[in-house]
């Protein structure tokens, strides 16, 4: 015979029920959060916020298969643990590994503009390619509806995105000469030139230039070398007339003064 939901028996059940629920609700509570110091009394206040990336830096895996690059990002490796917040595979299926607000091991040393610890200030997506094939187009329309979203919730710049080859020349290549850096910069996303390219002004520096685009220039060979791979999708580690015009370009976007177009070039590059 069952008890009646009314008798003493059920109600008592049902408040101890209630009870080990608010118990298991209140460890798992306190699992998830933060450290709290035991040298000092726990007095809470609600001013403080989580951590804001400001850039997304993009990586190839350099791998045989997304299993091998997820296998790499969650595991210690030959070279010491790495991460990412995001994977894509070249079939376009996103994969998250670390939350957007906790700071994935993915940039290492380097630095864009003012900002050197990367990986506090940015996040990270790598990408299912070994570096020497084309990136396949469902993995870039992954990407682009990730960077719609992550550019709108984390209120990141659009113009933010760069490769991690930008962050740290000569150390890194990736993503590389391939990368369809216009494509992206077409939907929104990244910097890229507005045409008409001009010649720049007399008295123009164009290592000024790289340095308010964002690339250090500890090894200017190296800060060449990543900027034609991303703006030109060639190699070389020199600058010729077309990357003054480039730069030019970036850093009026950046920038701008009184100075007008000259000897317009008839077209952006491309890649």
């Amino acid at each position: 015979m069952h008890a009646s939901p009314d008798t003493p028996r059920s109600r008592f059940a049902i408040v101890r029920l209630a009870a080990l629920l608010a118990a298991f609700l209140l460890l798992a509570a306190c699992a998830h959060a933060p450290p709290r110091n035991p040298l000092a009394t726990w007095v809470p206040s609600p001013n403080y916020d989580i951590r804001r990336p400001v850039l997304i830096v993009l990586h190839f895996t350099d791998e045989h298969s997304a299993q091998e690059a997820l296998d790499t990002l969650r595991t210690r490796n030959s070279g010491g643990p790495v991460s990412a917040h995001y994977l894509i595979g070249s079939d376009g299926h996103v994969y998250q590994l670390v939350p957007d607000q906790l700071r994935a091991w993915q940039a290492g040393p380097g630095r864009w503009g003012t900002i050197t610890d990367l990986n506090s200030a940015s996040i990270g997506i790598e990408l299912d390619n070994d570096g020497h094939s084309p990136f396949a187009q469902p993995q870039i329309a992954s990407l682009l509806r990730l960077l719609a979203d992550l550019t709108t919730r984390l209120h990141i710049p659009p113009t933010q995105i760069i490769g991690h080859e930008d962050l740290a020349p000569g150390r890194k290549d990736d993503p590389g000469p391939l990368f369809p850096w216009q494509q992206l910069a077409d939907a929104g996303f990244g910097r890229w030139p507005h045409a008409p390219l001009c010649d720049p002004p007399p008295g123009f520096d164009p290592w000024m230039a790289m340095a308010v685009v964002g690339y250090a220039l500890d090894d200017r060979a190296a800060a060449v070398r990543s900027f034609h791979h991303h703006f030109r999708g060639m190699e070389g580690d020199t600058l010729d007339a077309q990357d003054l015009r480039i730069l030019y370009n970036l850093a009026q976007q950046i920038e701008p003064s009184a100075n007008t177009c000259t000897a317009p070039s008839p077209q952006a590059p491309t890649n």
